[in-house]
């Protein structure tokens, strides 16, 4: 031999030793089991969770080394193809190719309080896992493939020998979620040709959700603005008084799903003046500041169709917010509507003699604060 051939023989020698290292390590053997898997997570729409994963990347779902069993031509099926109720996709196999995207399941998620329902996304892949490292030198495709597909490639003239999957619902589908108790479930059959069922996967969601940040007095009347209300009051020449009564639609959110344990609101006078009797007025615009100039009036909240009176600069606290009824508004700043509680408030003038008005316009201000236990239901 000459020293040409032994130096490729000594080479040949070195690859032998070395490259089996290189080579990744097989999947274990791994057969289909059905599973149940139940995710109860909880956080605030300002530090949303990040992606939930499902089923981390390159999970196993069943590898046989022979190649036998067909384990490299599995795929999914939902229960259907038209309902999100526990996930919407094909019902069978339907033989696409490769794809560069995740597969799609939207799957519906029903609130609990309102019965809001949304339809968010869980993202899948799968990947076949070849019978040889001819290919690729850890066994696992690159290029991912349809969930509810049973196509696959050959290697080295072998079909592959398993298949593994990721799964998650990536945060971009979350934020379609408004604050409130989420709950839904997506089942999945696995399979393989011809439409044979091998397990099933069951997940169950459970997600409590609040909104802290966005916590509002909505007034569905002055939707961007500063509410300028007018008090319609009105002079009975009968019997010579001047009074009125109005009402103004005001809707509390308090960033819980209207969960609350309660809901704290204050109305203050801001006047500038000391108010009278009845804890509230209006003043002549003139700027005098003598009774003849002054307009009291009461503030009385709807509370789930109980009247609650409120004192200047008292907070009177709202209980049965979980059960009051509900209104779906599109709050300012927010893409996503959400429920409230609606809480009209009115303003009342007692009815006095006109001749102890002072003839003009009369001009106060109010400010209603909201405030929401800490506590999160």
């Amino acid at each position: 031999m000459n020293r040409r051939g032994v130096w490729v023989v000594m080479l040949l020698m070195a690859l032998l030793v070395v490259m089996p290292k290189a080579w990744g390590q097989r999947p274990p053997e791994t057969h289909p089991v059905s599973a149940t898997q139940n995710i109860v997570m909880s956080w605030d729409r300002s530090a949303m969770p990040g992606d939930i994963q499902l089923l981390p990347r390159r999970t196993v779902i069943a590898y046989e080394r022979a190649g036998t069993l067909g384990y490299g031509q599995l795929y999914v099926t939902c229960e259907s193809n038209s309902d999100s109720a526990t996930g919407r996709c094909p019902t069978a196999d339907t033989g696409e190719a490769l794809s560069t995207q995740s597969s799609a399941i939207p799957l519906r998620f029903t609130e609990q309080r309102s019965g809001m329902t949304v339809d968010v996304d869980v993202h899948g892949e799968f990947f076949r896992i070849d019978a040889t490292a001819a290919c690729q030198s850890d066994y696992w495709s690159v290029q991912p493939y349809v969930i509810w597909s049973s196509y696959a490639t050959e290697c080295s003239f072998r079909m592959p020998a398993g298949t593994g999957a990721a799964m998650r619902v990536p945060t971009s589908q979350l934020e379609r979620l408004v604050a409130g108790k989420w709950s839904a479930t997506l089942r999945l059959t696995l399979r393989k040709p011809a439409e044979q069922e091998l397990s099933s996967y069951q997940f169950e969601f459970h997600l409590t959700i609040t909104d802290r940040n966005a916590v509002s007095i909505y007034f569905p009347a002055f939707h961007h603005v500063t509410p300028l209300v007018q008090l319609n009051s009105d002079y009975d020449p009968i019997r010579q008084t001047v009074g009125g009564r109005t009402v103004l639609e005001m809707c509390l959110y308090d960033g819980l799903g209207s969960q609350a344990q309660y809901l704290g609101v204050t109305v203050r006078d801001r006047s500038g003046k000391p108010p009278g009797p009845g804890g509230y007025s209006l003043w002549h615009t003139d700027g005098g500041s003598d009774d003849t100039r002054r307009l009291d009036y009461t503030v009385t909240l709807d509370h789930n169709g109980a009247p609650v009176s409120m004192p200047n600069g008292v907070e009177q606290q709202l209980h049965g917010i979980d059960t009051a009824q509900l209104r779906l508004v599109l709050l300012p700043g927010m893409s996503q509507p959400v429920f409230c509680v609606p809480t009209p408030i009115t303003f009342d003038i007692p009815r006095v003699p006109i001749s102890t008005q002072q003839a003009g316009t009369y001009f106060g201000e109010l400010q209603v604060e909201l405030r929401v236990p800490t506590v999160t239901p």
